[in-house]
């Protein structure tokens, strides 16, 4: 893994999966729902955490799942409806209250901003490869919560959640998880400000059991950020097609390409409002799970009119360089689009190991 030195502060530097595997283990023990192609345990796994079981029933984010997963992880590809607290810990060969660390990222198509948002919810509909209702599913992480009463939990969303008519569903999952008995808190974290080279706001819940007698931390922003000329120095040789999959990743054919052309960088377009050309001396825009369709507005590369290789897309991201991904382009864009940043999840596991587990650990071993 080769390390970059941008002038005034450390270098961008993701380790490689090996180096992860390699991490010793913290002495704690999480386990993770909605857990995608695992960018979220990968942070886990990077902070020393041992993901212990996952759930995903995602055919597409399964395979890249467990292509990268630790064989100890046990993974759960029921529709999390169907799965009980009972299940979990008994996988987990753990009794309730004894589990360090719950996370869970709900799907929130339904919350996005980019989104159908209030129109889509109450429905049943399109959903990666499969069809489903999204708007539901922070109850059914509540609910195993609820059962398996692990330390702490960490839950991820959209920016979205906390804006317009979402704003009640917020208060109302809010007010849910603090009544499975924990301290709970929000906040709206930007990956940008966590050591990942993209500007991507989640919003970041938090609880503590009551009975713990401690609060909720959450990660300080870095004093600086990392910009797409840090994560990728390089000027490799112009490509029109994505080197892992063969793909065509070229936008010339395509109405939006004529656009890019007249598009300055750090600017976006005002006839296709998704559509930005980015600035490489700023973080990259929010990558979307949609933006690796070749036809449809969204971010784009900065000098050339095309979408990124997945090389590219994993070093934005907070990805190692190694990391698997399968399936199509298409399909291994959308695994990196839906997933936490690795990097900024290691962040916010970080201090909650440093901040709550630990001085636990110390206090009940005393």
């Amino acid at each position: 893994m080769r390390s970059y030195v941008p002038s005034g502060k450390p270098p961008y530097r993701v380790p490689s999966m090996d180096e992860i595997r390699d991490l010793p283990w913290n002495g704690f023990t999480a386990a993770s729902t909605f857990s995608g192609c695992g960018g979220s345990s990968l942070g886990y796994r990077m902070a020393g955490f041992r993901v212990a079981w996952a759930s995903e029933f995602i055919p597409a984010a399964v395979e890249t799942y467990r292509a990268n997963a630790s064989l100890s992880t046990v993974l759960d590809t029921r529709d999390i409806r169907e799965v009980t607290a009972a299940d979990v810990l008994s996988a987990l060969s753990m009794e309730a209250g004894q589990l360090d660390l719950l996370d869970g990222s709900p799907p929130c198509a339904s919350f996005s901003t980019a989104g159908k948002r209030e129109a889509g919810w109450n429905q049943v509909k399109a959903y990666s490869d499969t069809h489903q209702r999204t708007d539901d599913l922070f109850w059914e992480y509540a609910r195993l919560v609820e059962g398996i009463r692990p330390r702490v939990f960490v839950a991820e969303n959209v920016s979205g959640l906390v804006k317009g008519v979402a704003k009640g569903y917020f208060k109302l999952i809010l007010a849910r998880l603090r009544d499975c008995g924990y301290k709970v808190e929000a906040r709206l974290l930007d990956a940008s400000w966590l050591g990942v080279p993209q500007a991507r706001k989640r919003l970041i819940f938090v609880g503590v059991r009551d009975d713990l007698g401690v609060s909720p931390a959450f990660p300080s922003p870095l004093p600086y950020q990392y910009t797409v000329r840090d994560a990728l120095p390089e000027v490799g040789e112009p490509t029109m097609r994505d080197p892992e999959t063969g793909a065509d990743i070229s936008m010339t054919r395509y109405a939006i390409g004529r656009e890019w052309e007249r598009l300055k960088p750090g600017s976006k377009s005002d006839k296709y409002l998704s559509l930005v050309r980015p600035d490489t001396r700023s973080p990259f825009p929010t990558i979307t799970q949609r933006a690796g369709d070749t036809t449809a507005a969204s971010v784009t590369h900065w000098s050339e009119c095309r979408k990124l290789t997945l090389a590219e897309l994993r070093r934005l991201s907070g990805f190692p360089d190694d990391f698997a991904l399968t399936g199509t382009y298409e399909q291994r864009w959308e695994r990196i689009g839906r997933a936490v940043p690795p990097v900024m999840m290691a962040a916010i596991a970080s201090v909650i190991r440093d901040r709550i587990l630990i001085p636990l650990r110390d206090r009940e071993a005393a």
